[in-house]
């Protein structure tokens, strides 16, 4: 697929034209304070696994409504002292997987919890966390499911739960709880904006071809899933769109990027139709952190930079945490 979007000097300058609700920090505070009023119940198990440069904790929370959630905590193995840590979120479909799979941030001395994504999980990685919340008439996946309603709207529950895993990451003594990071790819990467909106003392973001931003661009520019699935619910649900765009404007990363404090390394590739590059450029551009940067990868697709974003993240982090 050539280029598609639009031209990267355009990129460069682009706002989103999502409307952001006028209740939309009173909503989000509701949200977070019910969240609160459930113990956080955070539980660490220690996993035995082959492994010798790692250990690693099987993680249980309460996230929105109570509800448990999974992850894992991978520390280096000979850590004895508080460490920065990075909260990693997962794209869309999969889960935490298994405990052996998370090396990288460890292994580069860090403080790793990955949360598990309540509902999914199925399409790859595997993971165990249900979503105990039903909905109305859905489209298959989780883009519609309660999308008539902010209250009811799946993403509400999952942005809740990052971030109850920001809180009980911090929570754990190897855990220095003022040098946490946030990160993810695609859905992870939207969740990773949700969560530097929503916590206010995060010491850096990194949202990677993030998802979950700039909907009322996103669900027109591209056909690719999962934005279509939205189309495909308005196909069927005629005259609804006004409704679901404004449902849509609660969890759009354009106004949660709006709200972030802590410098930001986002990645684009110019290829990619599951992520629209203007999408990805509506919440860079409007990232409120003076410190931010944005790694352009002109021939990809949705695989982004790969390990070469990796490379810079592990780079850039270490001056920020």
């Amino acid at each position: 697929m050539a280029l598609f979007d639009l031209p990267l000097d355009e990129l460069r300058s682009y706002r989103s034209a999502s409307v952001e609700p006028e209740d939309f920090d009173a909503f989000w505070a509701k949200t977070l304070q019910e969240a609160r009023e459930h113990e956080l119940a955070a539980r660490f198990e220690p996993v035995e696994t082959p492994l010798t440069t790692v250990r690693t904790f099987d993680v249980t929370f309460a996230g929105f409504g109570g509800h448990p959630v999974k992850g894992w905590l991978t520390v280096p193995s000979r850590a004895d002292a508080p460490l920065p840590t990075v909260v990693e979120f997962v794209g869309y479909g999969g889960g935490r997987g298994l405990a052996h799979t998370h090396l990288l941030w460890a292994s580069a001395g860090y403080a790793h919890f990955v949360m598990d994504t309540r509902g999914q999980a199925s399409a790859w990685g595997g993971g165990g966390t249900p979503d105990p919340v039903g909905s109305a008439p859905a489209f298959p996946g989780f883009m519609t499911r309660g999308v008539e309603d902010p209250e009811t709207y799946y993403y509400r529950r999952l942005f809740t739960d990052a971030v109850r895993a920001v809180e009980v990451a911090r929570s754990h003594p190897l855990v220095d709880r003022a040098r946490v990071a946030a990160l993810g790819g695609s859905q992870g990467g939207g969740i990773a904006i949700a969560a530097g909106g929503l916590v206010p003392d995060l010491a850096a973001v990194l949202p990677d071809v993030p998802f979950l931003c700039d909907f009322p661009r996103a669900t027109v520019v591209t056909d690719r899933s999962p934005y279509r699935e939205i189309g495909n619910y308005l196909k069927t649900h005629r005259g609804r769109t006004g409704q679901v765009l404004r449902t849509l404007s609660y969890f759009d990363g354009v106004h949660f990027a709006a709200r972030g404090r802590a410098p930001a390394l986002f990645s684009v590739a110019l290829e990619d139709q599951t992520c629209p590059p203007s999408t990805v450029f509506a919440a860079y551009n409007s990232w409120a952190a003076g410190e931010k940067r944005i790694e352009v990868y002109d021939f990809n697709d949705h695989e982004g930079g790969g390990p070469y974003q990796q490379a810079a993240q592990l780079g850039w982090l270490p001056a920020h945490i």
